[in-house]
C-alpha cells in the first residue's frame, strides 16, 4: 500500500511529503501563457471545470458539472466549520468576569485585558494561515483538518481551567495556533461542489457559523441542584462553558477523521502530477488575485467594524447619539439581526446567485450597504425628536432588509474560489484571504469603536462620526466592485456558452 498522508486513508490519491515532492504541485498550478498578460482564467483552471471540477466521486476524483450535491460531505464540513467560531466566541459572555476574578485586577483595568485576549486568537491565527493553507496544499485536506480541529478542541476546554492571566494569555494564544480548520473547510467545500451547488452550501456555511456560546459559566450558581457543592465546579467556574465548546471541537475531530473524504487528489490516472509548482508570491500575483482578495477585506473591515459599533451604539443613550437600549432590547435586535441574516443566506441567496451570478449579487449587496448604515443615525434622530412610532416602523424593517447585506460574505467566498488559478492552490489562496481576514479582525473592532467614543466625546454631528466613515466606506466598495474580474462573476449562463477558449484554439 502507498503511503498516504492520511493514515484512515489506503490511497494513492495522496501522497505522502518527501524531498522530491513540490509544496504546491498541481496540474495546472503555471498560469497559461495566453492569460499571464490580464487575460480571464477560464473556469478550467480554478477547479470548477465545465465537464470536471476537484473532490467528487468519480474513479480519477473528478465530479462532472451538474451532479447532485453530496449533502452528507457538506454537512459534516459545515459542521467541522463550528470550531472556529465557538472556539473565538464561546469565552465572550464571561470572558470580562473571568478577567477580573482570576486576574484579580481593577475593573477600570479589565477592558484592557479582555481586547487583548479577545485579540491574541485572531493575531496568531493570522501568522499561521498561510503555513495550514500550504500544509493542505502539500499533505492533503483532511490531515490538516483533523489536526486542527483537535489541537483547537483541547485549547478551549483548557482555557476554562486557568487560575492566573498568563494562564489565559497562553490557553488563547494556543487556541490560535490549532486555528488552520477554516481555510481547510473552506477550500474543501470548493472541492466537492460544482459551480451550480456552491452558492447553496456556503450559504449553509455562512449560517452555520453565525452562533456564539459561554452560557454556561458559574454552573455551581446557575444550576445550583446540579452543580452546586461540588468543589471542581467551584474552584474552576468557566471550565464547563470551555468544556462544551470544546467538546463540540472535538467531536467534529472525529466525525471529520472518520466520515468526510480526501479532496485533493494528487494523481490523475495513475500518473503523477508533475507541472512546475506556484509559490504564495505567483498565487498572489495571479491575473484577478489581488483585485479579489482586495474586495475581500474591504468587505470583512466593513462588517466587522459594523459587528463593533452596533452594540455599543444601541446602548449608549438617545443624547449621545445611540438608542438608548435596555441588554434585553439589544439582545432582542442582535437576535432579529440573526434570524433575518439566516433566511436571506438559507432561502433568497442560492437561488439568486444561480440565477444573476455572484458578481451581481455582490454589487446590489455594495448598492444597498450605504443606506443600511446610513439607517442608524436617521434612526437616532427619530428618537431625539420624539418620531417613537416611525423608529419602531422602520428600524426593524430596515434591519431585516438592511441585513440582506450578509450576501457580500457568501460573494466574496465564491469570488475566491473561481478566481484561484489552480485547484490546488486553493488552499493556500484561501490561505491569504483569511490571513487578511484575521488582521482585520483583530484591529478593526477597536479602532471602530474607538473612533465611535472619540465621535460621542467630541459630540460630532451628534455623535455620528463612525457613521458617517463607515457609509463613505460602504460607497467605495461599489468602486471596487467594478473592478471585479470576470472569471470571479459565477455566472453560470455565460459559463455553459459554447464559444469557450481552451486547448490552444
Amino acid at each position: 500500500m502507498p503511503i498516504s498522508a492520511d493514515p484512515t486513508i489506503e490511497s494513492d490519491e495522496v501522497e505522502a511529503a518527501n524531498e522530491s515532492t513540490p509544496l504546491l504541485t498541481a496540474p495546472e498550478s503555471a498560469v497559461p501563457s495566453e492569460y499571464q498578460n490580464g487575460g480571464d482564467v477560464p473556469s478550467e483552471a480554478n477547479g470548477h471545470s465545465k465537464t470536471k471540477s476537484p473532490g467528487a466521486d468519480g474513479q480519477d476524483g473528478s465530479r462532472t458539472e451538474g451532479a447532485p450535491m453530496p449533502y452528507t460531505q457538506v454537512f459534516l464540513l459545515c459542521y467541522a466549520s463550528l470550531a472556529e467560531p465557538v472556539a473565538y466566541f464561546a469565552i465572550f459572555p464571561f470572558i470580562n468576569e473571568m478577567i477580573e476574578r482570576t486576574g484579580h485586577l481593577d475593573e477600570k483595568d479589565v477592558g484592557f485585558w479582555s481586547g487583548m485576549i479577545e485579540s491574541l486568537f485572531s493575531l496568531v491565527q493570522m501568522v499561521l494561515m498561510i503555513f495550514y493553507g500550504r500544509a493542505a496544499d502539500r499533505l492533503g485536506r483532511k490531515p490538516v483538518l483533523v489536526f486542527s480541529l483537535t489541537g483547537i478542541g483541547l485549547a478551549t476546554a483548557l482555557f476554562g481551567m486557568s487560575q492566573s492571566l498568563w494562564q489565559m494569555i497562553v490557553t488563547r494564544c494556543l487556541a490560535g495556533v490549532f486555528a488552520g480548520s477554516v481555510v481547510t473547510v473552506r477550500t474543501m467545500l470548493s472541492e466537492v461542489t460544482t459551480q451550480e451547488t456552491q452558492g447553496r452550501a456556503f450559504g449553509w456555511y455562512m449560517f452555520v457559523r453565525n452562533n456564539e456560546g459561554g452560557g454556561l459559566a458559574n454552573p455551581a450558581e446557575q444550576f445550583p441542584r446540579v452543580f452546586g457543592g461540588v468543589p471542581f465546579w467551584e474552584k474552576y467556574p468557566y471550565a464547563l462553558a470551555t468544556y462544551v465548546a470544546g467538546g463540540i471541537v472535538l467531536s467534529s475531530a472525529l466525525s471529520s477523521l472518520f466520515f468526510i473524504d480526501e479532496t485533493l487528489k494528487r494523481k490523475v490516472d495513475g500518473q503523477s502530477k508533475v507541472d512546475p509548482p506556484m509559490s504564495t508570491w505567483q498565487v498572489l500575483k495571479s491575473p484577478g488575485v489581488p483585485i479579489v482578495l482586495y474586495i475581500y477585506g474591504h468587505t470583512m473591515l466593513l462588517a466587522l467594524a459594523y459587528t463593533a459599533v452596533s452594540p455599543v451604539f444601541m446602548y449608549t443613550s438617545v443624547k449621545n447619539g445611540g438608542f438608548g437600549f435596555s441588554d434585553q432590547r439589544i439582545a432582542l435586535f442582535i437576535a432579529l439581526a440573526g434570524a433575518a441574516q439566516a433566511l436571506w443566506m438559507l432561502l433568497v441567496f442560492p437561488p439568486l446567485q444561480k440565477r444573476l451570478g455572484t458578481g451581481t449579487v455582490l454589487r446590489a449587496c455594495a448598492i444597498l450597504w450605504p443606506f443600511f448604515m446610513a439607517m442608524y443615525p436617521v434612526l437616532n434622530e427619530f428618537l431625539r425628536n420624539d418620531w417613537n412610532l416611525a423608529f419602531w416602523i422602520i428600524a426593524p424593517t430596515g434591519l431585516v432588509i438592511g441585513s440582506g447585506v450578509a450576501m457580500a460574505f457568501a460573494c466574496v467566498q465564491l469570488c475566491i474560489n473561481d478566481i484561484s488559478p489552480s485547484a490546488t492552490v486553493l488552499g493556500t489562496l484561501n490561505a491569504l484571504a483569511l490571513t487578511l481576514s484575521s488582521g482585520v479582525r483583530a484591529f478593526a473592532p477597536v479602532v471602530a469603536t474607538s473612533i465611535f467614543a472619540a465621535g460621542v466625546k467630541w459630540g460630532f454631528a451628534d455623535g455620528h462620526l463612525i457613521w458617517f466613515i463607515l457609509i463613505i466606506w460602504a460607497a467605495l466598495l461599489n468602486v471596487a466592485c467594478y473592478y471585479l474580474p470576470a472569471a470571479a462573476e459565477g455566472n453560470l449562463k455565460k459559463q455553459s456558452s459554447p464559444t469557450t477558449r481552451g486547448d490552444g484554439g
